[in-house]
Order: structure tokens, then C-alpha cells, then sequence
């Protein structure tokens, strides 16, 4: 059941991923923000896009739906919550369902909060984690649509996953989210040392995703809302519910220059 991943930019600063089953040779592309480059990194490793699997409408994660899906035939898979939102579904699925590539299984996510009805989608046997913009290195989405409490409760979920499990996000965020994580966080010697790791990748011009699961479980101030130098970083009790105090924190990044 091996999955090969093929990351590339997309627009300005996306994500942009290929997975490949290589005992089937079908492969997704994981959202299509821009359908020239995902053909170019088609073409490039000689791969036929069979699938498209997306995990929210907004326009920098659906914009290549239809060239790809005329250009391939590829099927379309996405959350069913915001399935009048998303052009050219052709599969519906949501938290707790299982969608197939070849002979990998993705176990889908709720992540609402980015947007209602965002999804990601977790390759258990490859430990895999597409997140979009549910999650990222150091950081969270903009909380566009939906409420602290069940945003809160997707990223506990997600939490719970193996701490060898890899992170790969929708945007090339992380030098920002350092300098916010270490402003409310300064005492994290993990978080530091990740920052200073961050910057050397991006001068060098490298990628800082993949990323593990257990680096983030240490290192984002959003998994930590649960952490009582947290609540007292937004000058909050330290016994306050994790829920407020991601609120608060995400507000705080909203708010940050």
C-alpha cells in the first residue's frame, strides 16, 4: 500500500499535492488550486490524474476543479456539507467515511471552523495527513465560518493521531506563524528551535512541510490551547476552558503584525 507524495507551489503560496497508489498507478491530487501547475507536476512524473479529493470551497483550493476534471475525466471527491458551494462533485462524503485511491484508504476528518464543512483526509497505513486549511506548521486557518468550540474539537481529533503522523497543509504559512507562536509562547525551547529551523529552510528555499505531527503537538500554540502558559498568555486563567482560550489565541493572530 505504498503512497508516493509529489509537493509543489501553487499561485502565490499553496500547496500544491500529488498522491500516487503504486500498486494501482491512480493518482489524487489533494485540492486543485491551479490546474497548470498540478498538470505540470503530472507531466513531470509521468502520472494520469484519476481523482481530485477536496477538503472546502474556497476559491484557491477548487479553482482547477474543471480544466482538471475535462482535461482527465478525474473523479471528483469532496465534503458533502458544502457540496452546493463546490462545482463538479461527483462524490459526497464526510467525518467518519473512508474514500478509496487505488488500494489506499483516506479516513475523512471533520475540521469545521476554516469552514463549516472542511474536511482533511488521513492515510492511517502511510501515516499521511492532508490538512488544507484546517491546520498548519505552528499555526490554524482564519476561523471564517465557524465556532471556537467544534474548531477546537476537529484539531483534538486530529491531536490524537499518531505522533509519527505527517502534516501536509494547504499553504506556505510557517515563517509567519513562528514569529506569532514564539510572541505568546517565548519560553518554548521545541517552538524556538523549530523557528530558527524554519528560517533556514526558506532562505535555502526549501519546503517546511512535511511536518510531524508530534513537532506541531510541541511546538503550535493552537494544539496547546489546553496548557495553562497559554491561558496565561492571553491573560486568562489558567483553568479556562480550552475552547476560549483557542478563541482567544485566534484572535490574537487575527489581530497580529
Amino acid at each position: 500500500m505504498a503512497l508516493l507524495i509529489d509537493i509543489f507551489m501553487c499561485r502565490t503560496d499553496n500547496y500544491g499535492y500529488l498522491v500516487h497508489d503504486v500498486e494501482t498507478g491512480k493518482t489524487a491530487a489533494i485540492d486543485a488550486p491551479d490546474a497548470k501547475a498540478i498538470k505540470s507536476a503530472l507531466e513531470m512524473r509521468d502520472w494520469t490524474l484519476s481523482d481530485i479529493l477536496i477538503t472546502h470551497h474556497h476559491t484557491d483550493h477548487v479553482e482547477g476543479v474543471p480544466a482538471l476534471k475535462r482535461e482527465y475525466g478525474a473523479v471528483v471527491t469532496g465534503p458533502k456539507a458544502e457540496a452546493e458551494k463546490i462545482l463538479g462533485l461527483d462524490v459526497l462524503v464526510g467525518p467518519g467515511e473512508n474514500v478509496s485511491l487505488g488500494a489506499t484508504d483516506f479516513y475523512v476528518i471533520g475540521t469545521p471552523g476554516h469552514t463549516l464543512g472542511h474536511i482533511v483526509y488521513y492515510d492511517h497505513a502511510g501515516g499521511h495527513l492532508f490538512t488544507a486549511d484546517a491546520l498548519f506548521s505552528m499555526g490554524v486557518g482564519r476561523m471564517f465560518e465557524g465556532k471556537p468550540g467544534p474548531m477546537w474539537e476537529g484539531l483534538e481529533e486530529l491531536r490524537e493521531l499518531p505522533d509519527g503522523t505527517l502534516i501536509y497543509c494547504g499553504h506556505e504559512y510557517s515563517l509567519d506563524n513562528a514569529r506569532f507562536a514564539r510572541s505568546v509562547d517565548p519560553r518554548n525551547a521545541a517552538l524556538n528551535i523549530r523557528a530558527a529551523e524554519v528560517k533556514r529552510m526558506r532562505d535555502a528555499g526549501k519546503y517546511t512541510i512535511p511536518v510531524s505531527l508530534r513537532m506541531e503537538k510541541a511546538t503550535n500554540p493552537f494544539l496547546r490551547a489546553d496548557r495553562p502558559e497559554l491561558a496565561r498568555a492571553m491573560g486568562l486563567a489558567p483553568d479556562t476552558k480550552p475552547s476560549a482560550v483557542f478563541a482567544a489565541l485566534r484572535a490574537a493572530k487575527d489581530n497580529f503584525k
